[in-house]
């Protein structure tokens, strides 16, 4: 019990930059509160105390603003930031390291009993005010935008956003080809945001394609200065100028601005 507690207030540290100390997470952070509440309410519900489970439950949205039916699944280290407003169906399941934020859905579109409300998988990221609605499975690692309406399937790692919940950005590379993608970005001194899992798709698509070229042009550019070292020559000696990153101000606002 104290080990999961203790797990929780450290998930709190991990992702929240405005916690200051363990006390003020265990006597300040609703999310906290409904999710300890919702640990006895369940137990309650397992053992087949329903009525009372709900009592518990009830108390608990009373008490913090979040409703999380007894019967829902929820994994360790899950974090509900600011809480007010969230709504979590009987059949949902959530995995471990999920964050929600205010004002979240996790709810059904059917009054059919079984399974329909949603399973989200480890790590995934539901902004404020999004509905997640419908038995699916949003995959690990996935973000749901703010104020998105989510009613299909999303695949691991995915970018959803809109209404109606369109993917933006699904993996299309490697984590190897990712991390050069990186690398190459740092090395002209473009932010890395550029080619974030923010921005709209056709120019994260573009971006990336143009760090992959570069990223050949450099190795073409090394293997050169070095067979014309070997030769005696100095051509290559030079530093290629610098690029600063105020140049890339304006095009960094603006992709962030459009990714927004």
């Amino acid at each position: 019990m104290f080990e999961r507690l203790r797990e929780d207030i450290q998930s709190v540290f991990h992702r929240d930059p405005a916690a200051r100390n363990a006390f003020e997470v265990l006597t300040c952070y609703p999310g906290m509160h409904a999710i300890w509440i919702h640990r006895l309410s369940g137990a309650l519900w397992n053992m087949g105390w329903k009525w009372l489970a709900r009592l518990v439950s009830n108390f608990g949205r009373w008490l913090t603003g979040i409703e999380i039916h007894p019967g829902a699944k929820v994994g360790r280290r899950f974090f509900i930031d600011h809480g007010m407003g969230i709504v979590i169906g009987e059949t949902a399941e959530i995995g471990d390291d999920v964050t929600l934020y205010q004002g979240v859905t996790l709810g059904g579109t059917s009054w059919n009993k079984g399974k329909r409300h949603p399973t989200l998988g480890d790590g995934v990221v539901v902004g404020a005010g999004a509905k997640v609605l419908g038995p699916f499975t949003v995959g690990a690692g996935a973000k749901v935008g703010s104020n998105a309406v989510v009613t299909k399937a999303v695949p691991p790692g995915a970018t959803v956003v809109g209404i109606p919940g369109r993917i933006i950005v699904k993996p299309e590379v490697g984590d190897e080809q990712e991390a050069k993608r990186k690398a190459m970005a740092e090395k002209i001194g473009f932010d890395a945001y550029g080619v974030s899992e923010d921005m709209p798709d056709p120019v994260a698509r573009a971006i990336g394609q143009l760090l992959d070229h570069l990223q050949a042009v450099d190795g073409k550019l090394d293997g050169m200065c070095g067979a014309l070292k070997e030769l005696g020559s100095t051509y290559c000696a030079k530093d290629l100028p610098e690029l600063r990153e105020e140049d890339f101000a304006e095009i960094k606002d603006e992709a962030v601005t459009k990714a927004g």
